[in-house]
């Protein structure tokens, strides 16, 4: 399998501790099949400002799904920036294209989300399917919903080597970030959001 191959042969990874300013950062280098050097990606803290921050409305096409949009970053965490980045270029190396369909929300945008599932389906199935603002990794500026699902069972395949996690059976799509998950790997999945 190509994708087992390029993590089990071609990725290496080293921490390295950084102080900068009085936090403590840490640096990634990953080494790519046929690059020719090692990209370096930085984890940082999370910023208050991250989480007041509102997402983009929307970005452009999805080049190779016009059903979906591609939108920046925008609002997310300086560390998920990173390495959606980094893991945007591996997808390039292993000839996948990812689409960021949804990043940031804030708050609000959050709420109308699950208000409408409450809405259209109801409360105990909202609560079942749909996190609130409080909850929501998206609101945190640590999820992304990758398209095309070609490009998002690949990024699952890596298995948290990138540091993003399929969290819920339910949704192929949906990934969240966290810097231990490039150590220790994924959890194990929640059937679905609210489980």
């Amino acid at each position: 399998m190509r994708v087992a191959r390029f993590i089990a042969c071609t990725l290496w990874l080293v921490a390295i501790g950084i102080v900068a300013g009085g936090v403590a950062l840490q640096a990634y280098q990953v080494r790519l099949p046929g690059a020719p050097a090692a990209l370096t990606f930085v984890d940082a803290p999370a910023s208050p400002q991250t989480l007041a921050a509102t997402g983009p409305a929307a970005g452009t096409k999805c080049p190779v799904d016009k059903a979906y949009e591609n939108e920046d970053t925008g609002g997310m965490q300086p560390d998920a920036v990173a390495a959606w980045l980094l893991t945007v270029r591996a997808g390039e190396a292993a000839g996948k294209t990812l689409c960021l369909n949804d990043g940031k929300r804030s708050l609000q945008q959050q709420q109308a989300e699950y208000d409408d599932q409450v809405r259209r389906y109801g409360a105990q199935w909202a609560a079942d399917h749909v996190l609130t603002p409080e909850q929501s990794m998206h609101v945190k500026g640590l999820a992304v919903d990758v398209q095309p699902l070609t490009s998002a069972r690949w990024l699952e395949e890596t298995r948290g080597a990138l540091g993003w996690c399929r969290r819920y059976g339910n949704e192929a799509w949906h990934f969240e970030y966290d810097a231990k998950y490039k150590r220790m790997g994924c959890p194990v999945l929640q059937a679905q959001p609210g489980a």
